[in-house]
């Protein structure tokens, strides 16, 4: 029996903001479907050269009553990428909170406007241990 990856679907309240906070991880959009009769959008966003590995951003046009308001429930969305300090530094430029720092070098955790939590992981090597990283405190939780 064989099983593929397909994507990873999140609930979004703000489909706008949220596609912004994506393409400030380094995400593109590669696939969008409205459906005016389920009224909803699908937008299916990934890495550049990744399209294998999409994110679906589901957003309902008349709200999500009813539904979980923490979004929580499926864990995380986790990312490799270049450079964890120059993304996180980016990231707190643009307003978004880190709420688990680098401080190993390795590993920072962020959420999303729709409290979707993003593990992002170093490529290769653990970096070397910097400031502001290195003492800065665990803001919330992820």
């Amino acid at each position: 029996m064989k099983i593929r990856y397909l994507h990873t679907m999140v609930r979004v309240k703000d489909l706008e903001a949220s596609m912004a906070f994506f393409r400030l991880l380094g995400l593109e959009e590669i696939r969008r479907s409205d459906s005016e009769k389920g009224r909803f959008t699908l937008v299916f966003m990934a890495p550049p050269g990744q399209p294998e590995c999409p994110v679906e951003l589901t957003y309902n046009w008349d709200g999500d009553e009813g539904l979980p308001a923490d979004s929580r429930h499926f864990g995380h969305l986790a990312y490799r990428v270049e450079n964890i300090y120059e993304l996180c530094q980016k990231l707190m430029d643009a307003g978004v909170t880190i709420n688990r720092p680098p401080r190993d070098g390795h590993m920072a955790f962020v959420r999303s406007p729709d409290n979707v939590s993003i593990e992002l992981l170093q490529e290769g090597e653990h970096l070397a241990p910097a400031e502001p990283w290195a003492s800065m405190e665990n803001t919330g939780h992820w």
